[in-house]
């Protein structure tokens, strides 16, 4: 194998070898244009993994002979910003009024502040940004920095770009040409790549490094599954790999094992997981998992995901462990969830049942000569904030969706619904 990975070695250095893209970079496509021209603004490429928006910000560079500096925010700060600001003011860039090009992969990792160390430059001109994401530019880059760039999509890759891929690899590549070697299937190296170019490439790496050690110079299904799963890393942000962790962090949440719920946070980071998709997560399981038996835990992974966006890593990884830590070992209740499907399962099967007249709102005079809200009895004017009014309609009256959990605070919740509703609900 060599010293230079595959993917790199392949890596496109013209619009011509870009695969896929073709709404960019096909002839007379928006992108292309704007490059040949030379009249390329800042722009943020948008787009899963592994379908080109590092090599077009390459080639960008390229084509129009601009000095290109790349930071990843991954581990970046605002000390490096400006680190990689003040390169680009040199003398002998200024001097020759070439605009360089700053290239920012993972750009929806920094947070406000990082963002707002870039505004300056891209305002005056001093550079062109190039961003790159695989996040909605919308939700998670600032609208006073996404206003000075040019949005461009990126779409996944299909099967014939990725064939092509693999057509040109054997093409191009001196090492892979020298090999003579046969591929008699290729669907388990399409499955493994997830639609990445970049993982297909490395995939077919070590399987035609596998197969130096063999006679049978042939790539099957099998033997590509076989030596994958020998070799390749055990954490894959968007393989099987990613869904079974992210199910094991989730289970051992709801299992109340702190120690299980920390260790596979860690693998996560270490393979390089979003953090805020962490976060997401967590958000998701505080209402899920724990919900009534203690509605804090909301509250808490609310923040959690707030500060993560705001301070981003390496510091993140401190505050998801706190916020793993706290719901893994709160009491747990999955009430409200089963409520709301239970209320979704009677909407499907009762319909739209009409409202009780009592509780229509009644805005006009007709309305009130109808009936609508006649009745009406407003709780707070009754003892205790409560009086016995029916409030579900007619044909479902009396069904209960909310049971409480059998946890110390839902246990008081159900006695208090007891003693307002009696017998009704049967709490």
């Amino acid at each position: 194998m060599q010293d230079i990975p595959l993917a790199e070695r392949m890596r496109p250095q013209a619009l011509d070898q870009v695969v896929g893209q073709q709404h960019l970079v096909g002839q007379d496509a928006v992108l292309r244009n704007a490059i040949e021209s030379g009249n390329i603004m800042s722009m943020i490429f948008w787009g899963p993994p592994g379908v080109g928006k590092t090599s077009l910000a390459n080639i960008i560079a390229n084509v129009l002979n601009r000095p290109f500096f790349a930071l990843s925010a991954i581990n970046s700060g605002v000390k490096e910003i400006r680190e990689v600001i003040e390169k680009t003011k040199s003398h002998d860039l200024f001097a020759s009024r070439v605009r360089p090009i700053l290239f920012i992969d993972e750009i929806h990792r920094f947070n406000k502040s990082q963002q707002d160390a870039l505004l300056g430059v891209v305002e005056k001109g001093t550079v062109t940004l190039i961003g790159a994401t695989t996040e909605n530019p919308s939700f998670e880059v600032n609208s006073a920095l996404l206003s000075r760039c040019q949005i461009y999509v990126l779409k996944h890759l299909q099967r014939e770009d990725l064939e092509l891929l693999i057509q040109q690899a054997f093409q191009r590549d001196t090492w892979l040409n020298a090999k003579n070697i046969t591929i008699l299937e290729n669907e388990a190296l399409l499955k493994l790549s997830g639609g990445d170019a970049r993982k297909l490439l490395n995939v077919l790496e070590i399987v035609v490094s596998g197969l130096e050690h063999t006679s049978d110079k042939k790539i099957t299904n099998s033997f590509v599954e076989a030596i994958v799963q020998q070799k390749m890393v055990l954490y894959d942000k968007s393989g099987e790999q990613h869904y079974d962790i992210i199910s094991a962090f989730i289970k051992s949440m709801r299992g109340s094992d702190p120690n299980a719920a920390v260790y596979y946070l860690a693998r996560m980071l270490e393979g390089g997981e979003d953090p805020l998709f962490i976060a997401r997560r967590m958000l998701i399981l505080a209402s899920e998992d724990i919900g009534m038996a203690n509605p804090t835990a909301l509250v808490i992974a609310n923040n959690v995901y707030s500060a993560v966006h705001a301070i981003g890593m390496p510091e993140a990884r401190i505050i998801l462990s706190q916020g793993v830590i706290y719901l893994a070992t709160s009491s747990k209740s999955n009430s409200a969830y089963m409520a709301i499907e239970n209320a979704i399962t009677l909407v499907k099967a009762t319909g739209d049942a009409p409202i009780p007249m009592h509780l229509r709102n009644a805005p006009t005079k007709l309305m009130k000569d109808l009936n609508y809200g006649k009745d009406y009895r407003y709780a707070h004017a009754y003892e205790n904030n409560f009086t016995d009014l029916e409030f579900l309609p007619e044909a479902i009256a009396g069904t209960k969706l909310y049971e409480p959990g059998n946890n110390s605070r839902e246990k008081e919740v159900a006695d208090n619904l007891r003693k307002m509703w009696q017998q009704k609900y049967g709490y």
